[in-house]
């Protein structure tokens, strides 16, 4: 990671770096201290400069790479040529034995292990035996031992580290894939969401009046010639649906409840919904048991869409001539029955509903079915041909708090 994300990136350079200026500047005193007569004084203390200007220059012009990444060919160059540069010095002047550390850790921060770890070893036999080189009298066991000591303990925690981190970055890296293909699943699961809602709403509201206006001027077409007067009632019918589907296209689009409910309560809408739908050979009855109470917006909304989607269904495919809507309140549930005494399909029950029953009629059933389920509830289907159809939907109470914006149909 970079200085940006981790904060060893800031204070470990630097520590780095003191520590390379502590060991030269201790290292030139001391060669000053044992060879101030020494004739190769001058060379040698211009040989210590160039190796602090290399080291600085390098560290502006070639900085080192970041973790994982492979280092630049201007860095390889410029440790190659520092690394040349002190170990002549090292040969003139041993005590600049211990300016070997930053670049043993530079060596280590920068190559491969395979590389690094023979690379550390060179310069830590270049270490022991200018040690030996200038020991006096008895050869002292530390100066052979610590110098690999310690660059081995160095490298053993540098490359732990360094593999460590490389599984970490291994595993950010799958993190941040897989937070972004949960981000596309959720992105896709929202487009289906609401594709799903667009298809039910146009469903339940355009498609149908679209429908019942098709009748309408149909039947006004029928008797235009023969009675004026009922053919410019059916098209006054047509023009008023019209004008409702309208209202409920713009509040649909903006996600908002159905219009009879703006200003009316679910069994009030309902009844409006029952004598709208009467008429034309068709007559719909709407019953209230028990007293339904304050209910949350989203179970009035699509309690109402079930009941227009369900007398749809009733109008266009049973050929029935009575219907009936019963809003049945109980203190935990509340129902809704939608009965019809038309030609009937084969269903035996609420399993067979679940296949037979939609196939049977389209997108009006599993719609249906999609919204009771969305409240947490459930919506059974019971027919036999010639024997009418009753649509049913429960819907708990319990979990439903009043008054909470309707969501989006799933």
């Amino acid at each position: 990671m970079g200085e940006r994300t981790d904060p060893d990136g800031r204070w470990l350079p630097a520590v780095m770096h003191a520590a390379f200026f502590l060991l030269l500047g201790s290292s030139l005193v001391r060669f000053l201290t044992h060879n101030r007569g020494d004739d190769r004084t001058p060379w040698i203390v211009t040989l210590f400069a160039l190796f602090c200007l290399l080291y600085v220059l390098g560290r502006v012009l070639a900085p080192a790479p970041r973790p994982g990444n492979r280092p630049t060919t201007r860095h390889l160059v410029w440790l190659g040529t520092v690394s040349a540069v002190w170990i002549v010095l090292l040969a003139l002047a041993p005590s600049a034995t211990w300016c070997a550390m930053p670049l043993l850790f530079a060596g280590l921060h920068t190559l491969p292990a395979r590389i690094a770890v023979p690379v550390v070893a060179g310069l830590t036999a270049l270490v022991v035996a200018s040690q030996v080189r200038v020991s006096q009298g008895t050869l002292n066991p530390n100066m052979v031992v610590a110098p690999p000591a310690i660059a081995a303990v160095a490298t053993a925690v540098l490359v732990h580290l360094q593999r460590q981190a490389a599984r970490q970055r291994i595993l950010i890296d799958d993190l941040i894939r897989t937070r972004r293909d949960l981000t596309a699943t959720e992105r896709r699961a929202g487009t289906l969401a609401e594709r799903q809602r667009l298809s039910t709403e146009i469903h339940d509201t355009l498609a149908q009046s679209l429908s019942s206006q098709q009748m309408l001027l149909q039947a006004a077409e029928r008797v235009w010639q023969t009675d004026p007067d009922a053919a410019r009632g059916y098209v006054r019918d047509a023009a008023e649906i019209t004008s409702r589907s309208l209202t409920e296209a713009r509040r649909f689009v903006h996600d908002l409840a159905p219009a009879d409910l703006a200003d009316s309560s679910l069994a009030e809408a309902l009844n409006a919904l029952a004598d709208r739908e009467s008429g034309a050979g068709l007559t719909v009855d709407f019953r209230l048991d028990g007293s339904p109470g304050p209910l949350p917006e989203q179970v009035e909304a699509q309690l109402l869409r079930i009941a227009q989607g369900a007398l749809a269904n009733v109008r266009e495919h049973a050929a029935a001539t009575h219907a009936a809507l019963t809003l049945t309140c109980q203190d935990d549930q509340i129902s809704l029955d939608i009965a019809d005494n038309g030609r009937g399909f084969a269903a035996h029950g609420p399993s067979a509903s679940a296949s037979g029953a939609d196939r049977a009629r389209g997108h009006g059933l599993p719609a249906m079915r999609a919204r009771a389920a969305q409240l947490g509830g459930a919506l059974t289907v019971e027919s036999a041909p010639g024997e009418g159809t009753v649509v049913s939907a429960s819907v708990p109470l319990a979990q439903h708090v009043p008054d909470t914006p309707m969501e989006a149909t799933s």
